[in-house]
Formats: C-alpha cells, sequence, structure tokens
C-alpha cells in the first residue's frame, strides 16, 4: 500500500515526519492536496494518493495524527519523550513484519497491516522511527528550535553535539543576535 523510500535515498521516516509535522503546524488546515504532495515527495505512490485512496477524510485524520506527533516532537526531556513514544507504540497494538510492495526494498512496518488507515500507518511509523532514533542517540535529538521567531521542528541526527536550532541560518541569526546585543550592553 505505501511506499517508505526515496530512490537512491532508502528509508526515511524521521524527515517524513519532521516535514509533515511543520506543515500542519505552520497550516493546520493543511490541503489534501498538499498533504499528498508531501507524501509523494517521501516517496509514497501517486496511486496510492488519488482522491480515491487518499479522501478528504484521510487527510483530516493525517493532519490531527502530524500534530499529535508535532506535540511529542516538541518534547525535549527524554523519559517524557521515550513514554510517550512507548504509548503510541502500544497503541498501535500490532507486531513488527517486514513489508515489500510497490517497487520498494523490504522495509518494516509495524501498522496493523497494509489495509490500515494513513493516519494510523503514519503514527505507527513515526514513532518507530522515533523509537530507532532515541535508542541509537540515547537521548531525544529532536526538538523545536531555540531562534526567536522561527519554532520549527528539528530532527538532529547528524554528528556533532546536540542541536538546538532547525538550520545553520537560524544558529547564525541568533549568534549574530547575541553578539549585537552583547556590544550594545557594552557600550
Amino acid at each position: 500500500m505505501k511506499g517508505e523510500e526515496l530512490p537512491g535515498q532508502g528509508f526515511r521516516p524521521g524527515e517524513r515526519l519532521i516535514d509533515l509535522a511543520n506543515a500542519v503546524r505552520a497550516d493546520p488546515e493543511l490541503s489534501r492536496d498538499a498533504l499528498a504532495e508531501l507524501l509523494a515527495h517521501h516517496g509514497e505512490s501517486r496511486e496510492d494518493l488519488t482522491r480515491r485512496e487518499f479522501s478528504r477524510s484521510d487527510a483530516e485524520e493525517l493532519r490531527a495524527a502530524a500534530a499529535r506527533l508535532a506535540a511529542l516532537l516538541a518534547e525535549s526531556d527524554t523519559d517524557r519523550a521515550a513514554h510517550g513514544i512507548n504509548a503510541l507504540l502500544a497503541e498501535c497494538g500490532a507486531r513488527p513484519r517486514l513489508s515489500r510492495h510497490g517497487g520498494h526494498s523490504w522495509h518494516l512496518h509495524i501498522d496493523r497491516g497494509d489495509d490500515a488507515s494513513w493516519a494510523e500507518w503514519f503514527l505507527a511509523s513515526s514513532a518507530l522511527a522515533l523509537a530507532q532514533i532515541l535508542t541509537e542517540y540515547g537521548r531525544a535529538p529532536w526538538g523545536e528550535c531555540a531562534a526567536s521567531r522561527c519554532g520549527r521542528l528539528y530532527l538532529g541526527t547528524g554528528p556533532g553535539s546536540a542541536r538546538r536550532y532547525c538550520s545553520t541560518a537560524c544558529a547564525s541569526r541568533e549568534r549574530v543576535a547575541a553578539h549585537r546585543r552583547r556590544k550594545k550592553a557594552d557600550g
């Protein structure tokens, strides 16, 4: 049913999660077509995204799931994040299984099956991705950008120390602003 890969890039549910969560935070009424375009960008089959296969009702449920996951991504406390992920995994109520469909390679699913709703699939695959990321890093390497007037969610799984900003642009703006405040305070 639902694909999981971008050609040549492999399975990237964390990036899909961040993109959808940020899009829904920016526009809580994000259109069905805009959601379908985001899903297609992340490797979902256009055949699975027709109005028949991905309805307005599906889009509404997916927006609610993305908003729910956005709240979890804003949680920086590792213990609270882990409990939130565990609650989602328990709600999924399915055992892990390998799936291959639509020309994609084998990948892990934990939704109830290939007939799971878009929202169920998104919650399950995102919870699994966050669980894997948290265990790999030993902490919640995600959060809300610390830059004033930004607030975008980010996934800090790259090399280096823990991130506080969604991009180098936000980090640079904040450093420059702090430098200017110090200069002004020094007279």
